[in-house]
């Protein structure tokens, strides 16, 4: 039996993310999950790191918007193209001889922070109920709604230069930024300011929070496991609660869990506190950011019941005094092989 899980992609530059995940759909189907999800879609010509959610794991995917997103980017020189990025249709070719180390590492200083960027015009991002990327392929018919896009402020936290190769006019630099952050355009306002122009030439994701490429398989390897033992499949997998790195953790009697996985409130005199959450104010608004059902991510907690297993999430209501469930993961019959503990011993 295939447990819940997280199974880490390496996405190759030549599948698309939907092309991995009916990989991957297909490979647990035949195992008996149903439920299959991923976190953060990469685009077609990106490398790297692509979660992809197994089963109840798959109710935890809102919780990685907590998540920081580290990207390793090339970028090339004098090259201005529509997409942003060197698969794009080229509109200009500029000399890039001029440009200094000196000048290149003084213009990127402006790019950390609290930064603001205009989406692509080839992006996800919705007007009117429709991708942007929908209009700019039917051509100026739609410019009108192109020119109301607006710009948006992200969060840049890290950005560092790792090569500067002049003769070649390459970039390469990495960066850990928020969600809804373009590299791409990052590519293109710094070309701008360097007066050559430039793109994206190659980007790999090497992170997403806590989840890295150090446990990740690429999905060719899935795509021969058609016919292989569910224990090798199961092997790839994270436990679910290992992403959950921004909250805190709790431990909670054997009836004290039983109560609690039927989705109700325990008091927290009754609950062993191990760790206090780590959720920092949203860089853009100042605020603590919330989950769907509104509840302050500061407050949330992974909950274990005594033997190790992890049960899900709780929001701590300090008002009425008691844990309140907000995600159940384990159900009442759970087998004993998934009732293991994480790297963090409770």
């Amino acid at each position: 039996m295939i447990r819940d899980g997280i199974l880490v992609l390496n996405k190759p530059g030549d599948w698309t993310s939907h092309d991995c995940v009916a990989v991957c759909r297909r490979a647990f189907r035949l195992k008996g999950v149903k439920k299959i999800g991923h976190g953060g879609t990469l685009d077609p010509m990106a490398e790297g790191v692509l979660p992809i959610f197994i089963g109840q794991a798959t109710r935890i995917m809102e919780y990685l918007e907590l998540d920081d997103k580290t990207y390793s980017c090339q970028m090339q020189l004098g090259i201005t193209t529509d997409t942003q990025d060197i698969w794009g249709q080229e509109l200009e070719r500029k000399p890039f001889d001029g440009v200094t180390e000196e000048q290149i590492r003084r213009e990127i200083e402006d790019f950390r922070g609290i930064i603001t960027q205009m989406p692509p015009i080839y992006s996800a991002v919705r007007v009117e109920g429709r991708h942007l990327y929908d209009y700019a392929r039917k051509g100026n018919g739609n410019q009108d709604i192109l020119d109301r896009v607006q710009p948006r402020k992200v969060y840049i936290k890290e950005l560092d230069i790792d090569e500067i190769d002049l003769r070649e006019g390459r970039i390469r630099f990495h960066v850990t930024c928020s969600k809804g952050t373009y590299i791409r355009t990052i590519c293109e306002d710094l070309g701008k300011r360097l007066g050559c122009g430039g793109t994206m030439s190659a980007l790999t994701r090497t992170s997403i929070g806590s989840i890295d490429l150090r446990r990740s398989v690429a999905p060719g390897v899935i795509k021969a496991m058609d016919d292989r033992p569910d224990e090798e499949l199961d092997e790839l997998l994270l436990p679910a609660d290992r992403v959950l790195t921004h909250f805190g953790r709790a431990v909670m009697p054997m009836d004290r869990a039983v109560y609690f996985r039927q989705g109700n409130s325990i008091r927290l005199r009754q609950i062993r506190m191990l760790s206090e959450p780590s959720v920092e104010p949203d860089p853009l608004t100042g605020e603590i950011p919330c989950n769907a059902r509104g509840r302050r991510y500061d407050r949330i907690y992974r909950i274990y019941q005594e033997d190790g297993l992890f049960i899900g999430t709780g929001f701590m209501d300090t008002q009425r005094q008691e844990m309140r469930a907000d995600k159940v993961f384990a159900p009442l019959n759970t087998p004993k092989k998934q009732r293991e503990k994480t790297d963090e011993d409770i």
